[in-house]
């Protein structure tokens, strides 16, 4: 790909980021695919006018149109070609909507340039693609972020603080619940679904969908560990709306003093984002964005509970994008494994793919 810009425009925009100067300004995201329906979320996050939305680039004409139309953007920034909107508006980011195969490319044309790159989860298909996205993400300096629901839910951190300060005691199990009732029954958009049960587009159902969850939430519980090994199987339980790919996936996985069993499923009743954390002297249960309970051990089957509805959490740790400007205006520096980062998310690859690998064979997979 040619370069869009001159290498001293780049710099200038990094010289200004770091020392502060126009830190203030929106942050200018390109929109890179326009079928995954999480893209409504930064229409709304521009609204508060800490982001522009500098272009989109979507080949869907159709589609393109449905969007602009609602979110009256103007049609002379919609472009066909990522190449296009990058050479045309010279985005600071690019923020990814369109299949989980497209971030390697979208990462091949942005890195060179120095642009940032946010994608919605998971990282990659593969972690043949997900080493080629860090290779390149590294060797160009740039961020590669990973936006996960769960990463801005106030109870997933209160319960990372709980255990941070030994509340539980030393954590020994947890159990990770994601889904719904699958992309069919739900009625996703048509656009959406055609890749959500596609095996190469999404690089798999449930178990790459909602199973990147578990393994997220897990690499950042254990500070980065590695799991020793990872357990899995998956079913096919609606062959009419899945016919390629598996939509019931449970995934063990073994750490040197703990386990979690993590449930990924297109066939939950009620749609469902949860944790239980388990530790020497009590649990920690956070039931969905805002509630979470407290229980400490009381006796053999007695308990003292504690209930906890909290409020979002400040801005920019509640929305994936004034924390993506944060990030790179340096008013936030990540630590390792932060949920969004490239380290914890390169984990989370190995994991489903360590989960493929077993489901497929049937035997557990031990990480080397």
């Amino acid at each position: 790909m040619k370069r869009a810009r001159p290498f001293v425009f780049s710099g200038l925009v990094l010289m200004m980021a770091v020392s502060g100067f126009g830190q203030d300004a929106p942050l200018r995201i390109g929109i890179a695919g326009l079928s995954h329906t999480h893209v409504h979320q930064i229409f709304n996050s521009a609204k508060a006018g800490e982001i522009e939305i500098a272009g989109i680039a979507e080949a869907n004409a159709d589609l393109a149109r449905r969007y602009t139309e609602q979110y009256e953007f103007p049609e002379e920034k919609v472009y066909t070609t990522l190449d296009e909107l990058i050479s045309s508006q010279n985005p600071e980011a690019i923020a990814a909507f369109g299949t989980i195969y497209d971030h390697l490319s979208i990462v091949e044309a942005c890195a060179p340039l120095g642009i940032h790159v946010m994608v919605e989860k998971p990282l990659a298909v593969s972690m043949e693609h997900a080493r080629k996205i860090a290779t390149l993400a590294r060797r160009h300096r740039i961020q590669v972020l990973t936006n996960y629901e769960t990463t801005w839910y106030p109870t997933t951190h209160k319960a990372f603080e709980m255990v941070r300060e030994s509340v539980v005691g030393p954590v020994r199990k947890v159990v990770i619940r994601d889904g719904h009732r699958g992309p069919a029954k739900i009625g996703v958009d048509p656009e959406f679904l055609e890749w959500l049960i596609d095996p190469v587009q999404n690089g798999g159902g449930a178990l790459m969908d909602f199973g990147c969850y578990g393994a997220n939430l897990m690499t950042r519980l254990m500070d980065g560990e590695r799991p020793v090994a990872v357990t899995a199987i998956t079913q096919q339980l609606q062959p009419e709306n899945n016919p390629e790919v598996e939509d019931e996936a449970l995934i063990l996985l073994e750490y040197e003093s703990a386990n979690a069993v993590i449930h990924a499923s297109w066939n939950w009743p009620i749609g469902r984002k949860d944790m239980e954390i388990y530790g020497l002297q009590g649990a920690v249960y956070a039931d969905n964005r805002t509630q979470l309970r407290l229980r400490i051990a009381k006796g053999y089957d007695g308990f003292e509970e504690k209930e906890f509805e909290l409020e979002d959490r400040e801005t920019p740790f509640n929305d994936p994008f004034l924390y993506f400007k944060a990030v790179l205006r340096k008013a936030h520096s990540p630590g390792p494994y932060d949920l969004s980062s490239l380290d914890n998310n390169m984990i989370v690859m190995e994991i489903l793919e360590a989960a493929k690998q077993s489901a497929k064979t049937g035997k557990r997979i031990v990480l080397q």
